[in-house]
């Protein structure tokens, strides 16, 4: 197995993100929408790569202050070794650089492993969001973090 390495987002890495989102989410985003991402100026994405496999990336938006952290996903053969925590460590460091003071995100009320994860880089439970999911109307959490480099 090859060492994992990141590099930003970039259109030959588009037909690798979708397969990720088709098998990790019940409404993946398109790739029209990926593609209006590269080119979004508040947008930074990021893609792990073992050799020349894609086996997750992450993205946020950086909006004034604040990061809304949109996406984080790892090809479920490649879970539980360590790579979305990467991914999470590399936003996170992003977002520092960039000077930002907070970070939002939603997850599945049931995704209790991805809450947890947010939980090791400190991200607090904040509210609930009623019937966010379209596919089953499940609940996100909403969860922030405060930069410790204010």
């Amino acid at each position: 197995m090859a060492k994992i390495t990141f590099e930003p987002l970039k259109k030959c890495h588009i037909e690798g993100i979708i397969e990720i989102e088709t098998l990790c989410f019940a409404v993946p985003w398109s790739e029209n929408a990926f593609l209006q991402e590269i080119d979004n100026e508040i947008a930074y994405y990021i893609v792990a790569r073992d050799g020349q496999d894609i086996v997750g990336y992450g993205g946020m938006w950086l909006i004034l202050d604040e990061a809304h952290i949109t996406n984080v996903a790892v090809t479920p053969q490649r879970q539980r070794e360590g790579i979305a925590h990467q991914i999470v460590a590399g936003l996170i460091a992003k977002a520092d650089a960039c000077r930002i003071t907070s970070m939002t995100l939603e997850v599945r009320v049931s995704n209790m492993a991805a809450i947890h994860l947010y939980k090791t880089f400190g991200f607090l439970e904040a509210a609930i969001r009623k019937d966010y999911y379209e596919d089953n109307h499940e609940d996100a959490l909403i969860m922030w973090r405060k930069s410790l480099n204010k």
